[in-house]
């Protein structure tokens, strides 16, 4: 179970490091190159992949994911944009409810129509709650979901929509501040987040430096996702695990 393997990784290595693929930024890498990659990141010991994106141009999701578990070592997560997203490869798929949006696409539209390929394909479903953080640029998750963030400084609202989630029975709360955003989500909100609900937070978007991934996991954050700063740097995924991993 992908749930009870995080959740040890939350106990044993007080937070969890999660490498993003996103298939759209790979699309000129060949299998050999992507194979190589994620032995890379296996090797420099993230606990789990993440694939998928908000757009996912390629037709070839299903192969894309195929290839990455055949590489890894780890679990190997779906990251969904949309019900288009699934693959029979995966271990689990984090079923995002876009909880700071109003948008009814992305709060139950989609789900209801993977759910049935979900089930068909006996994937593992992690109900996760997820919020858009304003990041100081319109990311490709704005734009495509047709929702505004929550501001940086209504720290109460992000503790309100956490709540909620796990009040709807969702296992995680994902912080989202964005692919390529301008800044990440803030360390006293993650901190507030924290103190106030009992499920574990995923925070992502933006984090740029192990400096930084280490910053969110002493705020409180009990899963970092890191994707563009190992695209433009590969050597540190060493550094990245080391950073958030310490106690």
């Amino acid at each position: 179970m992908v749930y009870s393997y995080l959740t040890s990784i939350f106990k044993d290595k007080k937070a969890a490091f999660l490498a993003l693929l996103d298939p759209d930024i790979q699309t000129t890498s060949t299998p050999k190159n992507l194979t190589s990659q994620v032995r890379s990141i296996c090797e420099g010991r993230a606990d789990a992949i993440l694939v998928g994106g908000s757009i996912i141009g390629t037709a070839d999701f299903d192969e894309f994911v195929k290839l990455v578990k055949s590489a890894s070592t780890v679990p190997v997560i779906i990251f969904p944009g949309n019900s288009m997203q699934v693959s029979r490869y995966a271990d689990a798929i984090l079923f995002l409810s876009l909880l700071s949006g109003r948008n009814p696409n992305y709060l139950i539209g989609e789900h209801t129509k993977a759910s049935p390929i979900i089930k068909k394909f006996g994937l593992e479903v992690l109900p996760t709650g997820y919020l858009l953080i304003e990041s100081g640029s319109t990311t490709s998750v704005l734009f495509m979901s047709h929702t505004s963030p929550i501001p940086r400084n209504k720290i109460e609202i992000v503790q309100y929509h956490a709540l909620a989630a796990e009040y709807l029975g969702m296992k995680f709360v994902y912080l989202e501040a964005g692919s390529g955003a301008q800044n990440s989500v803030p360390e006293d909100m993650i901190s507030a987040v924290k103190d106030y609900i009992n499920i574990p937070i995923i925070v992502g978007g933006g984090i740029r430096t192990p400096e930084d991934a280490r910053a969110k996991v002493k705020a409180g954050a009990h899963a970092v996702v890191i994707g563009n700063a190992l695209e433009n740097n590969p050597e540190l995924t060493k550094t990245f695990a080391h950073a958030v991993h310490r106690k």
